[in-house]
């Protein structure tokens, strides 16, 4: 019962964020969906590695990734591995140009299973990062 109270609540959430634009400006501290699609994404030295296409949401709500548009395939970036400065709608990884190519690609035809355990740690060691659930432990480990 609390992990539906919890969905709903988390599902009316992301509405209440999404339909910001019609209900007036962004509240601060708010980041809006729409700014982030078309974020464009660099890599250590400046290197641009992309634009951000999509965003991925757990069943919870919780933004895990970033897909990429990269030269023509789409990668995935896990959240925490972009810094984002939200006013010149920009990303930077902390991956070499060299690094980021090794990264696993695939098209629109083709997504991934973002939440099987195998690719999630084969992405996370990508970019030196614990998978997902892991990373969410953390974080609430570090709120209390």
């Amino acid at each position: 019962m609390l992990r539906t109270a919890v969905r709903t609540a988390s599902a009316l959430a992301l509405v209440a964020f999404l339909a910001a634009p019609v209900l007036g400006d962004t509240p601060p501290g708010a980041v809006r969906a729409k700014n982030l699609i078309g974020t464009t994404v660099s890599l250590q030295g400046g290197k641009q590695a992309g634009t951000v296409q999509d965003i991925v949401l757990s069943q919870d709500g919780v933004v895990d990734y970033l897909i990429v548009s990269a030269g023509g395939k789409l990668v995935t970036v896990p959240w925490q591995a972009a810094k984002f400065n939200y006013e010149k709608r920009s990303a930077t990884i902390n991956l070499t140009p060299e690094q980021f190519q090794r990264i696993p690609t695939y098209s629109s035809s083709e997504y991934p299973q973002f939440y099987n355990p195998t690719y999630q740690s084969q992405i996370y060691k990508y970019y030196n990062l614990p998978p997902g659930r892991t990373r969410r432990l953390e974080r609430r480990l570090e709120r209390r």
